[in-house]
C-alpha cells in the first residue's frame, strides 16, 4: 500500500475478526514503530504484546471497573446528534471488548523524566511527543498490512496499575492501549468531520 493511501485508510477499529495476525506481520509493525523521531536517540520505548486471554483479562479489569457505570447514561445521551456524540455512542460500549478481541493488545511504553506530568517548558515534553509518533506509524503500518487498530488512553490509575500487572519498570508509562486486528467486516464506520488543507493554512499570519 502506498504511504498517501493508508494515511487516507487509517481508521481506528472497533470489532474484530477472530482470526490472528501472524508474529512475522506483528514484528513488521513494531519494527515501523521503532523509526519514529526520538529526541534523545535512545528510543527508550518497549512493547508489552498480549494476546493469552488470561494475560488480556488482567490488563483490561481496569477498564470494566471503570466504564461499566458510564454505559447506561450514554447509550441514553448519545444516539444521536454530533459526529462526536455519535462516535462517543459507538465508542464507549466497546471499550472493553474492541481490545479483549483484537488478536493482540500492545501496550507501547516509554521512559519518562520528573518533567513529563508536570511540565516546566514544552521540552520537558519530548518523551511523550517522541512516543505519539511512534504510536502513529505503528497505526499507518497496521493499515498497510491490511489491519487495523483500536485505542484506549488510559484514565486515572488505570495506566499505572496496569504497569503494575505487566510489571513494568516505574519510571516506564503507558500512554495508551493499542489493539491489533484484521477488522471485522459491516463493522460501524464513524462519521468524519471533514477538512481539507486549504481551510486550515495561512500564509505569512493567521
Amino acid at each position: 500500500m502506498e504511504l498517501y493511501d493508508a494515511i487516507y485508510n487509517r481508521r481506528i477499529t472497533r470489532d474484530f475478526q477472530d482470526k490472528t495476525v501472524p508474529e512475522e506481520v506483528l514484528e513488521r509493525i513494531i519494527n515501523a514503530g521503532l523509526q519514529a523521531p526520538t529526541h534523545d536517540h535512545l528510543r527508550n520505548w518497549e512493547f508489552v504484546i498480549l494476546q493469552d486471554k488470561k494475560d488480556k483479562e488482567a490488563a483490561l479489569q481496569f477498564i470494566k471497573k471503570g466504564v461499566e457505570p458510564q454505559l447506561e447514561i450514554l447509550k441514553q445521551i448519545l444516539v444521536e446528534g454530533t459526529a462526536q456524540q455519535k462516535m462517543y455512542a459507538i465508542a464507549m460500549p466497546r471499550q472493553y471488548s474492541m481490545l479483549m478481541n483484537s488478536s493482540h493488545i500492545i501496550l507501547p511504553f516509554f521512559k519518562s523524566n520528573s518533567g513529563v506530568m508536570n511540565p516546566t517548558s514544552v521540552s520537558s515534553l519530548n518523551p511523550l511527543s517522541s512516543i505519539w509518533c511512534v504510536i502513529e506509524n505503528i497505526f499507518l503500518a497496521a493499515t498497510a498490512e491490511g489491519l487495523a487498530c483500536s485505542m484506549r488512553i488510559p484514565v486515572g490509575e488505570e495506566g499505572l496499575n496496569v504497569a503494575k500487572v505487566v510489571g513494568a519498570p516505574q519510571d516506564y508509562l503507558l500512554p495508551c492501549y493499542i489493539g491489533l486486528g484484521y477488522p471485522a467486516e459491516g463493522s460501524p464506520r464513524v462519521e468524519q468531520v471533514e477538512y481539507n488543507a486549504k481551510q486550515k493554512m495561512h500564509f505569512g499570519k493567521w
